[in-house]
This record gives C-alpha cells, structure tokens and sequence, in this order.
C-alpha cells in the first residue's frame, strides 16, 4: 500500500479511479508473475528433470496469480468509501477464496510427491501402490481440516462451541453409521496389510472373480470378465476369503486341463502329444516348462491333467479355449479316443407271439 502511495496520489482523490488503478496494476503484476514462473519452471526442469519440481511448479502458478489479485484486491477495498464492517467482509471473502486457492494447491502437491514416492523402489518403502491411496485419504483429511481451522479464523468464529457441537454430532453419527464406519476400518487395515493391491485378480466368496480397480476406504471395485464394474463394501471383503490369483512371488498363473482317454491307449503317446500342444501355444510360458501329469483310473477313462503357466491370470480363459481345441484335433489325429458315457442293454429273451402283454 505504502508503496503505491505516490503514484495513487497522482490520480486526485478519487477512490474509485484509484481501486481501479489498483486492480489493473494488480492484474498486470500476476500476468507478468506467470510468465516469470513459466519461464524459470521449464528451465529447473530442464535442469532438474525432476517431476516433482515439474508438479510444483506448474501447480503453484495458480496460487500465486491468484494471491496477486487477491492483494490488489485488498488494496482496492481499503481504498473505496467504505464501511468497516463492510471492508471486513470484503477481506475475509477474499481471504477465504485465497484460502480455497491454496488448498487446492497443497492437495494437487501432496498427491504428486506421494505419487512419485510411490513410484521410487526400495526395501524399507513406505509408500507404495498398495499404501499409496491411504496416505492420499490421510493427505487430504490433514489439509482440509487445517484449511477448516483457517477459515474459522478467518471469519472471527469462535471454534469452541463448534467443537462441542462437534462431539455430540459425532457420537450420534457413530451410532447411526456404524456400518460405514465398520467400512472405513475395513479400509485401513486392507490398506496397511495389502492382501491385493490395484490391478490384481481376485476371486471373492460368491466365486466373483475380476480385476481390482479402486481401493477406497470405504469400498473395493473390481471390474469382472464382463467388464461390469461390481463394488464390495470393504467390511465384507476383511470378513470373507479372498483368493488373490496375482499374488505369491510373481504375477503368471497355473492353469489345469483335465481330459480322460479311452482304456488301451497309448499313455507314452498322450503325454507326448499333450506336452506338443503346451509347447506350441504362444501364450504358454516355457518357464516353468509345461508338464503332464497322469491321475488317476477313473471309472471310464485314464485321467491326465496337462499343467502349464500363463503371464497374467486375465487371459487363462482365452488359454484353456485355445489348448482345449488343440487337444480334440490331435487326439482325433492320432487316433486317440476321448471316452463319454455309454450305456449297454442287454435283453434276455424277446416276448413270443403266444405270450400276451400281461
């Protein structure tokens, strides 16, 4: 203020002409900031190479535009003709839009350093991209009850009433949502212990079986082979049986395809032909290498099992289709029979004409 006084007071004395000088001056200063930062953040990151130099500041240019023309702002309101409780409102209003503007900031910063933290490995990670939507929930619950607080002082609102209201609120909210709340409990622990994690393939209780694409506090979604999106409460999924087809030391998944051959085959013969088949197939795995295993005499077959490995658990389906085709054409080639249920009747004797029905 102290500095605009001489040029203001070129203007005369009239405070509407000299609010209006303040704004574009203001105007002026924010455009020409944003330039001045644009120019330096492309070269500290050509520099730096760094993305988090790149989040903050591209994300902070905002912000700060807009506290420029919250200060002429400012400027202008003390100095048109008026009252001072009307200049109070007129500050705390630009107050708390500044407020907002940098909240925004802190939430878009904090979620790009954890994303990039997440994405830095390690052995002691902390923040990974199992953890990583928790420290997002926490992030934002930290900087919005700070920006709460702000905004309470700002406005001159005595907070110890609200807080009192607060409790009591809070105890009656306890009671009436405590599902939600056994939901957001659920949350935690899933977050913290990682059972699964974004992108794995899980198979529920119900035999729902999909691709987990959010894991909230309150909720887990998975997309199914349907592609329908199904969301399950995150209380049930801590309370059921999961069975996580991505997990154990790498992502590829076992697939099982039993088939039954005829008494009297060649044994040698199918193993050979069934090992060709899992050896041909391009979506098959050589390592672990494809093996057969003979089971079982069943009542009406020689049972095999032909045991392979696939990348990823999405395509098993697509695998078996393709390696159960494979099997009916070879086996018919090579003379191989498939058994299937039969039924002998054997009659005794046929009726003579002298003997009646009944």
């Amino acid at each position: 203020m102290d500095t605009l006084t001489p040029l203001l007071a070129l203007l005369g004395n009239n405070p509407y002409l000299q609010a209006t000088t303040a704004m574009l001056l203001a105007i002026i200063s924010a455009s020409f900031l944003a330039y001045i930062l644009s120019r330096l953040i492309s070269g500290l990151i050509k520099v730096s190479g760094g993305r988090i130099s790149e989040t903050v500041g591209y994300t902070v240019r905002s912000p700060l535009y807009w506290t420029v023309l919250g200060l002429g702002a400012l400027t202008a309101v003390r100095l048109l003709p008026l009252s001072q409780k009307a200049a109070g409102i007129a500050g705390s209003v630009i107050f708390s839009l500044l407020l907002v503007s940098w909240s925004t900031f802190a939430i878009r910063v904090t979620r790009g350093i954890l994303l990039h933290l997440s994405r830095v490995r390690g052995k002691r990670q902390l923040i990974h991209s199992q953890t990583l939507p928790l420290f997002n929930n926490i992030a934002l619950v930290v900087v919005l009850a700070i920006a709460g607080y702000l905004f309470f002082v700002i406005w001159n609102i005595d907070m110890t009433a609200w807080l009192a209201s607060a409790g009591i609120v809070g105890i009656a909210v306890g009671f009436a949502a405590k599902d939600t709340l056994a939901n957001l409990f659920a949350g935690v622990f899933i977050l913290a212990d990682a059972p699964y994690k974004i992108g794995d393939y899980i198979v529920l209780d119900n035999n729902q079986r999909g691709k987990v694409t959010n894991i909230g506090l309150r909720s887990t979604r998975i997309l199914t082979r349907e592609d329908v999106e199904v969301t399950v409460p995150n209380s049930i999924i801590g309370n059921s049986s999961i069975i996580n087809e991505s997990g154990g030391p790498h992502v590829k998944h076992r697939i099982r395809v039993p088939v039954g051959v005829a008494y009297g085959s060649d044994i040698d013969l199918v193993r050979n032909v069934l090992e060709r088949i899992a050896d041909d197939e391009a979506e098959v795995c050589a390592d672990p290498e494809p093996r057969v295993r003979f089971r079982q005499f069943g009542n009406s077959a020689l049972e095999f099992e032909l045991l392979s490995w696939v990348e990823e658990p999405e395509i098993r389906g697509r695998v078996v289709d393709a390696l159960n085709c494979q099997i009916y054409h070879q086996f018919r080639d090579h003379g191989i029979e498939i058994p299937y249920s039969k039924h002998d009747i054997h009659v005794k004797s046929w009726p003579t004409q002298d003997e009646g029905p009944g």
